[in-house]
């Protein structure tokens, strides 16, 4: 890994002479399932390693693995990067074989939470709390959803929602790593949300308009849901147009590639295991670099009014 350090907006300048790459999306979200129709996908893409530089990233570089005190994270009001180096692990409470990495929780300031949860061979998960719905994503080996009616397996890339008080459990018959998102949920009229699961590729390309990036949806639109996850693509040299400030909250995970960052008035070098919570009208903006494509998994609440 090369030394990356802070840039200067002089810096980016140059990425106006960058490839502006173009794509065209579908139209229709589709892709989603219960349990009784889901049958993983056995693509290409599809390979176990896919999230390798998040299971094994480069903790820092060659030349700085003896500096005690050294990392990229950092926490801000508005903000916060956190950095493989920086991510604690403990045990999960009422999980067994499991630990678990908290990384964006409400003592930050958000409405949600976030985890990564390292689940041993035969690992098993608790429920979340009364009336919080959960999301996750599953990043290493294969975990077991049992619902009572229904058992589902969902291999690497693959995801699920279970709406609040929705029975469930999780099982990994092999150790198995996933990312987990935690909200109480927000009730708007009599429109609920409903149990679903789902993987990447069977969820079409979106339109984009003013924008270069790919991007899926992995929950629906419809006005049940409060949250959606997005999945964006950045090919090396493509950027976010929009310099976006707005009320959305954003749990981010880079799964594949780097890039640079900007967060409020800072720019940081990002790569494939790192976490960023932006808070509300945070500015913020994304540009991919290396020789690969940037992928990243990305919370975002929506459907409700900011007043209630």
């Amino acid at each position: 890994m090369q030394n990356f350090r802070s840039f200067t907006p002089t810096f980016f300048c140059s990425l106006l002479m960058l490839k502006w790459g173009l794509f065209v999306g579908a139209t229709q979200l589709e892709g989603f399932c219960t349990g009784s129709q889901w049958e993983p996908s056995l693509t290409a893409d599809r390979r176990t390693d896919i999230y390798a530089k998040v299971i094994n990233p480069t903790l820092s570089p060659s030349h700085l693995q003896d500096l005690p005190g050294f990392t990229r994270s950092v926490y801000k009001r508005d903000y916060a990067l956190i950095t493989p180096e920086s991510q604690v692990f403990s045990a999960l409470p009422d999980w067994t074989k499991t630990s678990g990495a908290y990384l964006i929780t409400p003592a930050m300031g958000s409405h949600f939470v976030m985890y990564l949860a390292q689940m041993e061979e035969n690992a098993t998960s608790a429920l979340p709390p009364q009336d919080v719905e959960r999301f996750l994503f599953v990043l290493k080996g294969e975990v077991v959803l049992s619902t009572g009616s229904q058992v589902i397996n969902l291999p690497v890339d693959s995801f699920a929602f279970a709406p609040p008080n929705f029975k469930h459990s999780l099982k990994s018959d092999v150790s198995a790593i996933i990312i987990v998102f935690e909200r109480r949920y927000q009730r708007l009229g009599n429109e609920d949300p409903q149990f679903l699961v789902g993987s990447v590729d069977k969820q079409p390309l979106l339109e984009t308009p003013g924008e270069v990036f790919a991007l899926r949806k992995l929950l629906p639109t419809k006005l049940g849901y409060d949250f959606n996850i997005h999945i964006m693509d950045f090919q090396p040299g493509e950027f976010l147009n929009v310099k976006e400030v707005h009320y959305n909250q954003h749990g981010l995970l880079l799964l594949e590639g780097r890039g640079v960052y900007r967060l409020g008035n800072d720019w940081h070098p990002v790569q494939a295991g790192d976490v960023i919570w932006m808070a509300p009208f945070v500015p913020q903006w994304y540009a991919a670099l290396g020789k690969t494509r940037s992928r990243y998994l990305l919370y975002k609440d929506v459907n409700r009014n900011p007043l209630e």
